[in-house]
């Protein structure tokens, strides 16, 4: 037998094991809280949600939080939610608790109060009852509602229903719990001196805004006991007016150190604060760890940071650097929850890293589901439990190597079919290659580097250079051919498109080094806003130019605010204008807005004051087309009625996104 070489951990700190009150985490790699939406309406456990977290335990997590159950009738912020308080609780909790523990992971649950933002972001006709909302202050909401000053009565009603959640959950038997002391939630209300304007016991200073934190733990500690963990999550600072920043966030923390067993520090207050809590593509990965840090060198207990995580060296750092103690991961455990197990056996080159797309927020918000635009399985965990065997083994020619085609050709090959993955390019990617270059859209790039390694590793033929024609598709006689031949680039019919100093957005990373200073963008849709930002952020004056009303109509309710802001902070935005013609000189463009002047002569248009003539000028180096893209029809069409089975992927069905084509990829593969 040939001697193997031995095997040696690649992140030793990350998968060391720590000890948290009487409880030994098996690594440093947690699942944070995760909300999951197959709830009963009246707030119990399904099939469904166990799944959901059961993925992470299975997936080596060292601890899985349950998220977010409800302690008070008057806390329900959000969509469904876990009650703590109904009928029937105990037996669904049970069953997830187990199914959490039968992996080896440790079972957690968030217990949470809304507070002022009780039944906050419910659809319209989705409420099973009317509340009014008390908040520690009264107030009034952006939205025009009233917040009432919460009475003592009632906060003591709440103090005991946190202590009756706990007893609950410990007799479901789960392991522990993390109060949720941050982002915005009750709380944190009472903690921060932005809202709470109280004169009593519970308002003025530190001690007095962190009584109800230090009422709750004492309440939740005497009935739980010493030997169960009590994990605490704050905000590290709220970033909002008048709100407290680090230095009050280490001294409360110094107030309930000697209390808990866990401290969990995230950042941010509310919904103004959702990028702070969630960082965003265009964020640093962990943005948040140098609150944990900071906070770290002033308590005695272990310390976790969460947010935009899920880099093995990244993590490693922080565990070796001693800036925290555990990282907890949540987007990160949707895109792949087997992350920690890949860590662990030193595969973490097969890691599908979380894009920061924000598809699973929004999705949540639109459709109250929770899916991840490169993980078709998350919302369907359940369901994938019983997919139909496959039945004999076919042989399948998937045409096209984006995001559908690689994903539709490993599933394939996962399912024991033998595949055949054509790309006329060089190189895998489709649609995705032209963001190579912009940092921030770099794991999209990444996710297919990823999954060519997979597709290799599964005995998948990918042939380069190999354009699939109808008499190419003839003679390698498929049983199956899946088309994801994608979309090509729209052209505009303006004089001067054929320019020298035009290049499409497409091919971008191709031309990058030709990119002169002044940068016009035709196209203000998700592509043309990316580029604006990639460019400005690289020194570029850039100028975008849109023919309709608003910036990235396409971008998700989630990721789209964040994007117009940083164009708007960034670039020279004209809303409402069409290209006239280009040439050398930059564009010529006509404006079609109707907003009346500010000023006689001039014309403004989100802050750029240009003269109200027929046309004007864009003076620019370089001009970047994003005016989008069209269905490759003619090329898929040509393929059909070739093999017994057809099917049809991704952009050359319909122009979309990547979670369309990966989803319909999915099935396509599973269909066969």
């Amino acid at each position: 037998m040939p001697q193997k070489t031995p095997f040696a951990l690649k992140y030793p700190r990350l998968v060391s094991p720590l000890r948290v009150g009487n409880l030994a985490l098996r690594s440093r790699m947690c699942s944070a809280p995760m909300g999951f939406p197959y709830i009963t309406a009246d707030g119990l456990v399904t099939n469904e949600m166990i799944a959901f977290y059961e993925l992470r335990a299975k997936g080596g997590a060292a601890a899985v939080t349950v998220s977010e159950a409800v302690t008070h009738p008057t806390g329900k912020s959000h969509g469904r939610l876990l009650s703590l308080y109904a009928d029937g609780a105990l037996q669904g909790l049970t069953d997830l608790a187990r199914a959490i523990k039968r992996h080896g992971a440790i079972a957690s649950i968030e217990l949470n109060h809304g507070g002022m933002y009780s039944e906050m972001d419910i659809p319209q006709g989705s409420r099973d009852f009317e509340i009014m909302k008390y908040g520690p202050s009264e107030l009034i909401l952006p939205d025009g509602k009233r917040v009432r000053e919460m009475p003592n009565e009632l906060i003591d009603d709440i103090v005991a229903s946190f202590a009756r959640g706990a007893e609950l959950v410990r007799r479901a038997g789960f392991d522990m719990l993390m109060l949720h002391g941050g982002h915005g939630w009750l709380i944190e209300q009472f903690l921060s001196p932005a809202v709470n304007k109280r004169t009593d016991k519970y308002g003025g200073s530190l001690e007095n805004r962190a009584r109800l934190a230090i009422e709750i733990i004492d309440a939740v500690r005497a009935v739980v006991g010493t030997d169960f963990p009590i994990e605490l999550r704050i905000s590290g600072e709220e970033k909002i007016p008048g709100g407290y920043d680090i230095a009050g966030a280490v001294e409360f923390a110094k107030l309930i150190d000697a209390k808990i067993d866990l401290l969990h520090v995230s950042a941010g207050f509310g919904e103004d604060g959702f990028a702070v809590t969630h960082p965003s593509m265009f964020a640093p990965h962990g943005a948040n760890v140098h609150l944990a840090a900071e906070i770290k060198r002033h308590v005695t207990v272990p310390v976790a940071t969460v947010g935009g995580l899920g880099n093995p060296a990244e993590m490693e750092r922080i565990i070796s650097s001693g800036k925290a103690d555990v990282v907890c991961m949540a987007r990160a455990l949707l895109a792949d929850p087997e992350l920690p197990r890949k860590v662990e056996a030193n595969r973490d080159g097969e890691i599908l890293r979380c894009l920061r797309c924000f598809t699973c927020h929004a999705e949540r918000m639109l459709t109250q589901t929770r899916v991840c635009a490169i993980n078709p399985v998350i919302g369907r965990e359940l369901e994938g439990r019983f997919e139909t065997p496959r039945g004999a083994k076919k042989y399948v020619l998937v045409v096209g190597g984006g995001p559908g085609g690689v994903t539709a050709a490993l599933t394939a090959a996962q399912r024991g079919h033998s595949v055949i993955l054509c790309e006329k390019r060089n190189e895998l990617g489709g649609a995705l290659l032209s963001e190579g270059g912009i940092p921030f859209k770099r794991p999209s790039l990444d996710f297919i580097k990823t999954r060519e390694y997979q597709l290799r590793q599964a005995g998948v033929d990918i042939r380069f250079g190999a354009e699939v024609t109808p008499e190419f598709a003839r003679r390698v006689a498929p049983d199956a051919i899946i088309v994801a031949v994608g979309a090509e680039p729209i052209v505009p019919s303006i004089p001067g498109i054929d320019g020298q100093n035009v290049i499409f957005a497409a091919a971008l990373p191709e031309y990058a080094t030709q990119v002169g200073e002044r940068v016009v963008i035709i196209g203000g849709g998700l592509a043309g806003c990316e580029t604006a930002v990639h460019l400005a952020q690289i020194g570029k004056m850039v100028t975008l130019v849109e023919m309709g009303s608003q910036l990235a109509p396409d971008a998700n309710p989630r990721h789209g605010p964040i994007l117009r802001g940083l164009v708007e902070e960034l670039t020279k935005v004209y809303l409402n204008t069409r290209g006239v013609s280009l040439s050398a000189a930059g564009l010529v463009a006509r404006t079609q807005s109707e907003r009346p002047p500010q000023k006689p002569g001039a014309v403004i248009v989100r802050g750029v004051e240009f003269p109200r003539v027929a046309e004007f000028l864009i003076e620019a180096d370089t001009i970047i087309v994003a005016a989008g893209a069209k269905p490759q029809r003619a090329i898929s069409d040509a393929l059909r009625f070739i093999a017994p089975e057809t099917a049809f992927v991704g952009d050359c069905v319909q122009v979309k996104n990547i979670r369309e084509a990966v989803f319909r990829g999915y099935h396509a593969a599973l269909d066969l």
